[in-house]
């Protein structure tokens, strides 16, 4: 039932969150993706097959949260000279957190419609928290590309909330039944979460490009756009996949795989493998915990491994959890899943805007 694409075998405290998972009666397969890593009740980097419930920890509270990035017609050397004014152009284009002023948002029905015009309308467009970051990339060819990660920010896990609570509790997990009225609300309000945080990179990656123009007068390429998210759930082949940092891997799928601030990211289509769920990672997965990566990383440490990549160096020392590493080695993660996507392009960072 538990299918693992792993570079190394996983550590204890993640096999027995698998086998907790697997236990489930309505479980059908699971596919381990080789950036897998602990976090609560359900690890990311999972994928797991139902018949019928809908198991919101399978999903994690960022609804939609994914990647998404645009070619611009310039090169990426043209970033060093202006790297400094173009992070403070992005500090205001593209905020860490909130917009000083209200965004349009589409409208939300139900309880959570007032947050959506309170919260949701300043951080429409913005990077937020925790892995999440800007990037302007360099590809083997030298050209420039800009990439946002991004979610639906405070919308998304309080959508989880809201459903968690009308949810069957049982064998640690909280279960939706697909097909009841609560499974229908739950299904309209995750592609409400998703429209929101594709809406949001998308406006993030105009507002940055809209500063390459102003800074380095190139232009963006919108025909190049590739967009995935990776915390969703799909109705496929008659079961519920939900991906829990994985992205889907069709055939011919275009896909984003982000290595850490220092490492390259991999644009990819997919292989179509039935075993992983149609599925690939969706990043270089952590190694050490955000506790872990504070007490071992030093500031100066992420500025020497950084020295080739234009980022605010004043915040070392609150990034030194999101140090290269802090994560696995994108490479062995790339090679560990060889059967399940195909590596289009490879872009290396030279810019990071990250809170």
């Amino acid at each position: 039932m538990i299918h693992r694409w792993v570079p190394d075998p996983p550590s204890a405290d993640v096999e027995a969150a698998l086998a907790r998972l697997a236990a489930l009666d309505d479980v059908a397969h699971i596919a381990v993706m080789p950036d897998v890593h602990l976090a609560h009740d359900v690890c990311i980097g999972t994928v797991v097959a139902t018949r019928r419930w809908l198991l919101p920890q399978a999903i994690g509270g960022d609804v939609g949260c994914g990647v998404a990035t645009m070619r611009m017609a310039g090169e990426a050397a043209a970033v060093k000279a202006h790297g400094e004014r173009i992070l403070q152009a992005l500090a205001g284009a593209v905020p860490i957190h909130r917009h000083r002023h209200r965004q349009p948002v589409v409208p939300l029905d139900g309880p959570l419609g007032r947050l959506a015009r309170r919260e949701g309308a300043v951080q429409m467009g913005t990077v937020g928290r925790g892995n999440h970051f800007l990037e302007l990339q360099a590809d083997d060819q030298g050209q420039l590309w800009v990439m946002i990660h991004t979610g639906s920010r405070a919308m998304g896990p309080a959508i989880q909330a809201h459903h968690r609570e009308g949810a069957v509790r049982r064998d640690g997990f909280d279960r939706i039944d697909a097909e009841s009225d609560a499974g229908q609300a739950y299904l309209r309000d995750l592609a409400w979460a998703e429209a929101y945080a594709t809406e949001s990179r998308q406006r993030a990656l105009a507002a940055a490009a809209g500063v390459l123009v102003d800074v380095l007068r190139i232009d963006p390429e919108p025909d190049t756009l590739v967009e995935c998210n990776h915390n969703h759930v799909r109705r496929i082949d008659g079961l519920w996949v939900h991906r829990k940092g994985a992205i889907s891997a069709r055939p011919g799928e275009a896909g984003l795989i982000p290595g850490s601030m220092g490492d390259p990211t991999f644009h990819v289509e997919g292989r179509s493998c039935a075993e992983a769920l149609w599925s690939s990672s969706h990043g270089a997965g952590r190694q050490l915990s955000r506790t872990e990566a504070r007490q071992t990383i030093r500031a100066s440490q992420l500025r020497r491994r950084l020295r080739g990549v234009c980022f605010d160096r004043r915040r070392a020392a609150r990034l030194t959890e999101e140090a290269p590493e802090a994560y696995k080695d994108i490479g062995a993660v790339m090679r560990a899943q060889k059967a399940l996507t195909r590596v289009v392009r490879r872009v290396r960072p030279v810019l990071c805007h990250k809170g």
